[in-house]
């Protein structure tokens, strides 16, 4: 008969693995585990290497803190300096130059690293038309390639996208797209962005944010596309279209005229469905982790 001892340690033992098992979250909740990556809204940062306060920076936060506030999309603009390096840069790198790729994508990649249940989405654009082995080579050089989830078919239907607890699983915990020049048939891991997302219109100045039409691509049907709303507000300054930081606060909270509910619920309401990502400028600031948590259903 098993004694007093053994018996204490067995429960011990299986009362350990059930917490474990109970507690493990995906992206920071357990519900999104046994979601599909289509099925999930993220709240996503606009320009997310341009942090600071001149009029052309996008972010309040660093690249690392904005992915330990819970951002898990981040996108980011690409273009050839005048050493011909591949930066994340504003237009032009000669506007604002936040530095290399290679160097931005190992910043994600050492909090890939050290946060094992958590999946990261990437879209670059591609500014200057190079072709997709410059940027293969920037991955490859940080490491960060290593993480990248393939499709098992390209392009992978709406409905066929893994859970994200299988992606973490697998260790493909880096979605990768692009928005031109992609071509899958050389860089596998490298998404065309346009095969699998439509966009609201973007540079908008209007606080109120009372339009969901489709953008891009032009002449797009909605139907097995998920969806990107363009949720930052610009401000037009002498015929400039700047960010406008001033207004964060409102365009940024979750609910109330002009927020990142009113729009969600505007495109859910045209297309059905929520939106799977919202791009946001200056993430840390009103109630970005909050509305995303709403856009999910939790």
């Amino acid at each position: 008969m098993p004694s007093v001892r053994f018996l204490s340690l067995f429960t011990l033992v299986l009362s350990s693995i059930t917490h474990t098992f109970a507690q493990r979250q995906c992206n920071g909740n357990a519900a999104y585990c046994s979601r599909s990556y289509s099925n999930i809204s993220f709240v996503g940062s606009h320009d997310s290497a341009f942090v600071g306060s001149e009029p052309s920076d996008n972010q309040d936060l660093s690249l690392t803190d904005q992915m330990n506030l819970g951002i898990r999309f981040l996108q980011g603009q690409t273009h050839k300096n005048i050493l011909g390096d591949l930066d994340l840069c504003h237009t032009s790198c000669l506007l604002l130059d936040a530095g290399k790729l290679e160097t931005y994508l190992g910043t994600v990649k050492s909090f890939l690293d050290s946060n094992a249940n958590e999946v990261i989405t990437l879209l670059l654009t591609n500014g200057d038309s190079l072709d997709v082995s410059e940027f293969d080579t920037a991955f490859k050089n940080s490491g960060i390639n290593t993480y990248a989830f393939v499709p098992s078919s390209n392009p992978l239907p709406i409905g066929s996208w893994p859970n994200l607890g299988d992606m973490i699983d697998a260790g493909t915990r880096l979605v990768v797209f692009l928005d031109y020049g992609a071509d899958e048939s050389k860089v596998n891991y490298i998404l065309n962005e346009f095969n699998y997302y439509f966009e609201t219109p973007y540079d908008v100045t209007d606080s109120s944010f009372n339009e969901c039409n489709i953008d891009r691509p032009s002449g797009a049907s909605a139907d097995g596309r998920m969806y990107i709303v363009n949720h930052f507000l610009d401000e037009d300054i002498l015929g400039i279209d700047v960010p406008d930081r001033g207004a964060a606060s409102t365009t940024n909270a979750d609910q109330g005229t002009g927020s990142i509910g009113a729009q969600s619920d505007l495109c859910e309401g045209l297309y059905g469905r929520a939106p799977n990502v919202v791009l946001l400028d200056w993430s840390g600031t009103g109630d970005a982790m909050k509305a995303q948590g709403e856009l999910n259903g939790l």
